[in-house]
């Protein structure tokens, strides 16, 4: 009986271990900095640990799945061309090294994904139009640029639509594929990928999908199961759910995310799945602010149930911690970062009270601790 008990007293040990780890926070700025803050699963504390300035705008982050790199893109505007820079993690101290930059081939990139293998990344370049990819060596930095792919068209939004624009260039669950959303044309476009073609990882052929005129599709996001895709559209600040398989997508369902009036630019941005697959979250910038919530269904359809507040100004990006108990909300324009609790049995937002204030926050991403 005592081994009996004993044992079950380490298993509930364990499990409140696990619920209670600690993660590193990335957080990516239009400022200089990268600011790195621990974040505890359980209590949703954050403590400031280190920051490291003297890249442009280091907007966007990717994380190699070993948790050694970071790549953060540099949107330089048009004082000179757009870059991505290359930094190591050191998880005892918590901090970032520098180790190299590279020009991407295109103006002002906005994304940057990482292969499984942390063998190749790619990047969208939001005013060149294109999207490129970049060998990393086995230290990490990275080598000059190996592919660059130009997109062509346009579409019926004239501001915002009269020439290409890749808002995100990312790899799919397989690995097989990269997609690239173009804002600009309407259209997602799938390249097949080889990480072993040193000179032409990507095929220059893509398969595409097109999207309803004026939409402006941003950023995809996979399902756990991979068998579903979600595409958040800036322009008409609706959601695509499709059917993923193998490269392909199949239009499954199309509803709202910023339910505002107006048929112009909403300003739909990120979005983003629960870990375990329950709940769907997206943000609204323009005049709405705040968070969409959805829940997916067993067949993978959205059914909304509600939207909350983001307590700030132009959410640009949020993350949802590994856990799947926090949201964490990037407001670029009131310095500010607010964490939200997802309450497990409805999906729906509690603000914690503590938040993080830091200048012009955009891209948040989480790495494990040890």
């Amino acid at each position: 009986m005592r081994i009996v008990i004993a044992f079950l007293l380490m298993l509930l040990l364990s499990s409140v271990n696990a619920q209670n780890k600690d993660y590193y926070l990335l957080v990516g700025t239009y400022t200089t900095d990268i600011h790195v803050y621990k974040f505890n699963s359980s209590t949703a504390v954050t403590t400031f640990v280190s920051k490291i300035s003297g890249t442009t705008n280091p907007e966007y982050i990717a994380i190699t799945k070993n948790e050694k790199f970071v790549y953060v893109t540099n949107e330089n505007h048009k004082d000179k061309p757009g870059e991505v820079s290359a930094f190591s993690f050191d998880k005892k101290k918590g901090a970032l090294t520098f180790l190299n930059k590279t020009e991407t081939g295109g103006d002002d990139p906005c994304y940057v994904d990482v292969d499984t293998i942390g063998k190749w990344i790619v990047v969208a370049n939001y005013s060149g139009g294109n999207l490129s990819a970049l060998k990393t060596n086995p230290d990490g930095s990275l080598q000059p640029l190996a592919q660059t792919i130009d997109h062509q068209g346009y579409s019926t939004n004239f501001e915002r639509q009269s020439k290409p624009h890749v808002h995100c260039a990312t790899f799919s669950p397989d690995g097989k594929y990269v997609f690239a959303n173009d804002l600009g044309t309407d259209k997602v476009y799938q390249y097949k990928f080889d990480a072993n073609n040193i000179q032409q990882p990507l095929s220059e052929e893509a398969e595409t999908t097109d999207v309803p005129d004026g939409s402006g599709p941003r950023h995809i996001a996979f399902h756990p199961n991979k068998k579903y895709a979600y595409l958040i559209n800036e322009l008409s600040g609706k959601i695509i759910a499709y059917q993923y398989n193998d490269g392909k997508l199949t239009e499954m369902q199309t509803i709202v995310s910023d339910n505002t009036g107006g048929k112009e630019d909403k300003g739909s941005a990120d979005i983003h799945i629960t870990p375990n697959g329950q709940y769907l979250y997206t943000t609204n910038r323009a005049k709405t602010n705040d968070i969409s919530i959805f829940r997916v269904g067993s067949t993978g359809l959205l059914t909304e149930l509600g939207h909350q507040s983001c307590l700030g100004i132009h959410p640009r990006n949020f993350t949802i911690d590994p856990t799947g108990k926090f949201l964490l909300v990037a407001n670029r324009d009131t310095n500010n970062i607010v964490i939200f609790n997802i309450m497990k049995s409805t999906g729906m937002l509690v603000a914690m009270p503590n938040q993080i204030q830091v200048d012009k926050p955009v891209c948040l991403k989480m790495m494990s601790v040890q």
